[in-house]
């Protein structure tokens, strides 16, 4: 396959599913948009991914590229078909640009944390073998509070009601992280918005904190990411 994978932050990376890419022979080609790279065309490509990243969907006076991604991510999931996935402020555009509703989290969730199936995730193809109760990486103010038309809630969390979420048969979405690798925690901590919003939640030694517990887990972290993809490609195969 080869995937554009849509950035907004160039530490934001696929992370682990870099490795999994590459021993599968699958090609991507990262757009750096927070730099001004341009969207290219769709045609050539066999899928979409967007990532996380410090913006929200609702500064587009900041960041006027924000609109156009929109309209992009509506063109290649409702118009074109063509496999998504989206993490974290990915989950949140591929919501706002279906018509769901985006705002500011009454209750952020930034550290280590727990996310439930709901039936629908349980019983599909995108988390399954993966536990109905499992642990992640949280690092988000904003968070899905309506999904869009047609849309499937997957996982969900006491403070954040849509932390996955599927669309047609091919579009899925996470608001947690998954693809965190032994140097994420760290470098997402250099970026400002992220750094403030850790020492507001954890204190001043919260990207330490945060980091110690993201080792011990590492290897279920990576276990479940590679799940996912396997499962994402799955989904990705479907007519």
């Amino acid at each position: 396959m080869r995937i554009l994978v849509l950035q907004h932050e160039k530490v934001e990376h696929p992370g682990i599913f870099r490795k999994f890419l590459a021993e599968d022979g699958h090609e991507w080609i990262p757009v750096e948009l927070d730099e001004g790279e341009k969207l290219p065309g769709l045609e050539g490509f066999d899928a979409l991914w967007v990532m996380g990243g410090p913006q929200d969907v609702w500064q587009e006076d900041r960041h006027p590229w924000l609109r156009d991604e929109k309209d992009f991510i509506r063109e290649a999931v409702e118009e074109r078909g063509l496999p998504f996935l989206g993490l974290c402020l990915g989950h949140q555009l591929l919501a706002e640009a279906l018509g769901g509703e985006v705002t500011r989290s009454e209750t952020p969730e930034i550290g280590i944390m727990d996310v439930q199936l709901t039936e629908a995730g349980a019983s599909g193809v995108f988390f399954d073998g993966v536990p109905e109760r499992f642990q992640c990486l949280q690092w988000h103010s904003a968070e899905v509070t309506k999904m869009p038309p047609g849309a499937q809630c997957l996982a969900t969390s006491p403070d954040c009601a849509v932390q996955a979420m599927k669309w047609g048969t091919r579009a899925y979405s996470a608001q947690f992280h998954v693809e965190i690798e032994h140097d994420t925690v760290m470098n997402w901590a250099e970026i400002p918005e992220y750094r403030d919003a850790l020492i507001e939640a954890l204190g001043k030694d919260g990207a330490a904190r945060m980091k110690e517990r993201a080792e011990a887990g590492m290897a279920g972290f990576n276990e479940i990411a590679e799940r996912i993809y396997i499962n994402w490609l799955q989904t990705a195969a479907q007519a």
